[in-house]
């Protein structure tokens, strides 16, 4: 890559660790704010699943935005959004704002994430797309690892400091993409955009595209991680007397991995075996992993099962967005849109279905993660992947 190009996607990298982290910055803190104001476990669950909602319903629409008015406006809506959002949760103490704030997250995350990796394959090659697709994956999974850290911290100073901080902090990042990022494509494309169809009809045809395989996977993919992430802390505390501190050094270390598997793995793995052949092999690896879970009969071995399923997963995320890309041709807005809505549909359904099998038995989450990753480890073997998309 050039300088240039490393450049843009430190700047990519830096707004996308930004997000993903001032929100992880308020996890630690928000089951003691929720019970100040007289709240429990439900209004945490209905917050992860509105911001998930929103997200959902804005991302098509957004990536379809990003196409017509360009990458740079969106990513710098979709900061705006966000820091709006931290502003809102912080000035406010009655929990129909605090929705409210979601909302506006949820529809700043749609905004952000599409027209960032709209931007990355703008401004790559086919050659270095999983490449830069990786850095900002990394970006994201370190994100989620030192914002409740920070959190945790900040949270000595005040309840609500870990609020203010992501807000200033939000803030700051509007600002330094307006001064430093500049848009990644040309007139020309953008015109092409704006004489698309009607995005009814784009959501619709998005079955018939040729990037919709990996986008089912996309969703495969989250429902079973998130299936997996929501029920994790309660199993490993039910099946092996895990303290609080067990599960945060587990938690930890999932994103440690993941950061270093995108960071220094995925574009040489690519670049040796192809985007398919890595996508069914990674794919088989978590399957294989759902069910070493189930057979885990230490706390060990299960910590060892789940280092191996996110960092199959961390190999998967890049790849799955670097296969879209490559199939999406002039609609990379819209393929990223997609991208972010399926990956929201799965992570909306997948903590629901899961939290409902375990109350009924706490091994069925993992069987069902088990069965759905096997069928679509065998369709990805099925799927005849065009030839183009390692060129």
């Amino acid at each position: 890559m050039s300088q240039d190009q490393r450049k843009k996607l430190l700047i990519l990298m830096i707004n996308m660790f930004i997000a993903v982290g001032s929100f992880g910055i308020i996890i630690p803190i928000l089951p003691a704010y929720l019970l100040s104001i007289g709240e429990g476990g439900k209004a945490a669950g209905l917050m992860i699943a509105i911001f998930a909602g929103a997200q959902l319903i804005m991302s098509p629409i957004a990536g379809r935005w990003a196409d017509q008015y360009g990458r740079r406006v969106m990513i710098i809506a979709g900061l705006s959004g966000l820091a709006i959002s931290m502003f809102v949760f912080y000035f406010s103490d009655s929990i129909t704002v605090l929705y409210l704030s979601r909302v506006i997250g949820g529809i700043g995350a749609a905004l952000l994430i599409p027209a960032i990796f709209a931007y990355v394959a703008d401004i790559t090659t086919m050659d270095q797309r999983a490449k830069g697709n990786s850095m900002i994956s990394a970006a994201m999974s370190l994100g989620i690892v030192i914002g409740p850290g920070i959190g945790g911290f900040l949270a000595d100073f005040g309840l609500k400091m870990p609020l203010l901080v992501s807000a200033i902090v939000g803030l700051a990042a509007v600002v330094f993409s307006a001064v430093m990022l500049k848009e990644s494509r040309d007139e020309e494309v953008e015109l092409n955009a704006m004489n698309s169809d009607p995005m009814v009809k784009e959501i619709i045809q998005s079955f018939s595209k040729p990037f919709i395989v990996p986008l089912l996977i996309t969703l495969v993919m989250s429902f079973g991680l998130m299936a997996y992430e929501s029920v994790l802390g309660l199993f490993v505390d039910n099946e092996f007397g895990a303290s609080p501190k067990d599960i945060a050094i587990l938690v930890t270390s999932t994103g440690i991995v993941s950061t270093i598997i995108q960071l220094f793995a995925v574009d040489r793995v690519v670049r040796r075996f192809g985007e398919p052949a890595v996508l069914t092999i990674f794919l088989g690896i978590v399957a294989v992993g759902f069910l070493l879970s189930i057979i885990a009969t230490t706390y060990v071995m299960f910590f060892a099962v789940t280092l191996i399923i996110f960092l199959a997963t961390s190999m998967l995320r890049p790849v799955l967005t670097t296969l879209i890309s490559k199939l999406a041709g002039n609609e990379q807005g819209f393929a990223m849109g997609m991208n972010n809505a399926y990956m929201s549909i799965g992570n909306v359904l997948g903590p629901i279905l899961a939290g409902i099998l375990f109350d009924f038995n706490i091994i069925y989450p993992f069987i069902l993660g088990l069965i759905v990753l096997a069928l679509t480890t065998i369709g990805s073997m099925l799927w005849k992947a065009p030839k183009n998309i390692t060129s």
